[in-house]
C-alpha cells in the first residue's frame, strides 16, 4: 500500500469542445487544519473547501485533519465555480487512504460534486451529472499525442448514455 500523502487525479476543463486535460494534485500534510489551493482567489477556494468538505462528510467519508494543499495544472486554465470539486474530493480520498490509488489508474473524473447524496461511502454517492460531459468523454479517449489521455472517464450513472465512456 502506498502511504505517501499525495495523489494525482486527472480531469477535464470544460472549454468548449477541446476539454483540455487537467492534473489535480492533492497533498496532505501535518500541522494545524488548513485548506489551500494554489493560484486560486481566496473566496473561490473557501467555497470549494466547504463544498468538498460537506460532500465528503454527508456521503460517509471523513475530511482529513491537518493541511491540505491542492494544485491544478496547467495553471493557465480557468478555475471557476465547482468545476474541479469532484476531482479534488477524489484526490483527498486517495491521499488519505479512503480510496485505493489503483482506483485512479487510467481514469479521469468529471462531473459535479453531490452535496446531499445518500450516505453510501462510495464514489457514486459523490457524483452528479454535469452538462458538459460529452466533450470530456470524447477528449478522454483521444491518443496522448492529441492532448488526450487515452483513458476511461468516470461520470455520473445518471448522465445520458452518450456522455459516458467505457
Amino acid at each position: 500500500m502506498d502511504l505517501r500523502p499525495v495523489s494525482t487525479v486527472l480531469s477535464r476543463a470544460p472549454a468548449g469542445l477541446s476539454a483540455p486535460l487537467v492534473r489535480v494534485e492533492v497533498h496532505l500534510g501535518s500541522g494545524l487544519p488548513a485548506f489551500f489551493m494554489v493560484d486560486f482567489p481566496r473566496l473561490r477556494f473557501e467555497k470549494a473547501k466547504e463544498r468538498v468538505r460537506s460532500a465528503l462528510l454527508t456521503t460517509g467519508f471523513s475530511f482529513p485533519p491537518g493541511r491540505i494543499t491542492v494544485n491544478l495544472s496547467p495553471a493557465d486554465l480557468p478555475k471557476e465555480g465547482g468545476r474541479f470539486d469532484l476531482p479534488i474530493a477524489v484526490g483527498i480520498l486517495a491521499a488519505s487512504g479512503q480510496l485505493p490509488r489503483r482506483a485512479l489508474a487510467r481514469r479521469e473524473f468529471y462531473g459535479e460534486l453531490a452535496l446531499g447524496g445518500e450516505p453510501a461511502g462510495n464514489l457514486n454517492s459523490l457524483i452528479k451529472p454535469a452538462s458538459t460531459e460529452f466533450a470530456a468523454a470524447i477528449n478522454s479517449r483521444r491518443p496522448r499525442a492529441r492532448h488526450g489521455s487515452g483513458q476511461g472517464l468516470d461520470v455520473s450513472r445518471s448522465s445520458p448514455p452518450n456522455a459516458s465512456s467505457p
